[in-house]
């Protein structure tokens, strides 16, 4: 049952989006999200609410209703949220989710902080960053990296 699987999170993302049927489709064929139990449909057909998970990982669907104080990004000029989605291969997620319609915005590239980061935004503006574990990074090393970081060069 899905409230199981999600009461557990300390946090569940809630997206909006304009066409959220069409959101959950992307977000299938995008990530292998599974959509976690049924898709409640407002009236009018439009999705009012729908759970999805991505591994253990668990975010909720929408509509957007911006009357309700649920806009999508489109509808307000993108966003300043980017979800994060640890993924075995980087390139290969990053690579599917391009071929399901989402934009490139980094290519993926290895981080100084032992990830492979890539990032894209999906076609209803929500903006994705797949990351892969590369590296273990000490603290010191870390510390050591930091201060020789460029962030011109990113």
């Amino acid at each position: 049952m899905a409230e199981q699987k999600f009461q557990n999170q300390p946090i569940v993302p809630y997206l909006a989006a304009e066409g959220a049927t069409e959101a959950i489709e992307f977000y299938e064929r995008a990530l292998g999200a599974v959509v976690d139990g049924e898709v409640l449909r407002m009236p009018g057909g439009e999705v009012g609410h729908a759970t999805l998970a991505i591994g253990d990982a668990v975010f909720m669907l929408s509509d957007a209703f911006p009357d309700m104080g649920a806009p999508a990004p489109t509808q307000i000029g993108g966003t300043t949220v980017s979800m994060m989605v640890y993924v075995d291969d980087c390139d290969a997620a990053t690579d599917r989710a391009v071929a399901a319609g989402a934009t490139l915005e980094m290519a993926p590239t290895d981080q100084f902080w032992g990830n492979r980061d890539s990032r894209v935004v999906d076609p209803f503006g929500h903006r994705w960053n797949l990351a892969q574990k590369i590296e273990d990074v000490s603290t010191e090393e870390m510390a050591r990296r930091v201060a020789e970081f460029d962030p011109g060069a990113h």
